[in-house]
């Protein structure tokens, strides 16, 4: 995956940020491949593969909408060291499956067709626009996993995470992480696979996030959700589980709201509070693409 070390002093340019080829394990960033980033990772050769056949049809307007136990242990597989690049594999066609609880088998039989997945355990589960403590003990570092459903096998969704100073923006244009841009530049937060419980993952190392962060956004996508007039409503079952060092659930959040004019859902976010992490259940949604959110966040694109 592409690990972005340094930021240019140079305008990144809005032709190039939606434009993510073969991911390389060290990029430097600049005006003409931060966009490179995001888009054309459906192509021959890339890290990505798609079902789909992108429409060429007009791009729908979608409107702006905010929409609405016992201790698990992750099943997530031994992930790389920070620091080093992970290389992700080609993506498969979804399958469209009903939406499974904890504990049921997928009998689909479909080849080649990835199983949908069950919702794991959930024991600290909080609704929407609730805001908790993480821990009255200090944290080292904590995993936020993802996972997902869809009912449209052309969703192919993403995690994203913005990391944000005290006026809402990123510290710098090179401090969000995604799968193609996988280690954040003070390598404390990764992006990484889940593993068999949650589909993709959000791993920090709270002791070497630049003291610059006050929050951390994570944000849902789905690629190519203009082209292809997919959304939110094409979703279901999406979680977030926050994990401590040893795999306990801290909290979790299960989203109930599903809405067809939107395409990226900021699905929580960890933020500073005199000194200690809490999560906040954040759950709205909006009508931009990871390139819109770039720019909603701060990276600067022209």
């Amino acid at each position: 995956m592409i690990n972005t070390a340094t930021k240019s002093t140079n305008v990144m340019n809005r032709d190039s940020i939606l434009s993510i080829n073969k991911p390389e394990p060290q990029s430097v960033k600049n005006q003409n491949n931060i966009m490179t980033l995001i888009k054309n990772t459906g192509g021959a050769g890339t890290g990505r593969t798609h079902d789909s056949t992108h429409s060429q049809t007009q791009q729908p307007q979608y409107g702006h909408l905010q929409g609405p136990t016992s201790q698990t242990q992750s099943s997530s597989p031994q992930q790389p060291p920070f620091g080093q690049p992970q290389t992700r594999p080609p993506r498969q066609p979804h399958n469209v499956q009903p939406a499974l609880t904890a504990g049921q088998q997928n009998t689909a039989g479909t080849p080649g067709m990835p199983a949908a997945r069950p919702v794991p355990p959930l024991s600290n589960k909080v609704q929407k626009g609730q805001k908790t403590l993480l821990s009255t003990t200090a944290l080292n570092a904590v995993d936020a996993c993802f996972g997902w459903n869809v009912t449209d096998a052309r969703c192919d969704v993403d995690v994203s995470a913005f990391l944000l100073g005290a006026d809402g923006k990123v510290i710098g244009d090179s401090w969000f992480v995604f799968y193609g841009q996988t280690l954040s530049p003070d390598q404390s937060t990764r992006f990484a696979q889940g593993g068999s419980a949650d589909r993709e993952m959000i791993q920090i190392d709270l002791t070497r996030l630049n003291p610059q962060v006050k929050k951390i956004v994570f944000v849902l996508t789905i690629n190519d959700a203009l082209q292809n007039r997919l959304h939110f409503g094409m979703l279901k079952d999406a979680y977030v589980r926050i994990m401590d060092s040893s795999g306990k659930e801290l909290v979790s959040f299960l989203m109930t709201e599903y809405y067809s004019n939107v395409i990226s859902m900021m699905i929580g976010e960890l933020y500073l509070h005199n000194g200690a992490w809490k999560f906040n259940a954040v759950g709205n949604g909006v009508a931009k693409d990871l390139a819109g959110l770039c720019e909603l966040y701060g990276v600067q694109i022209v």
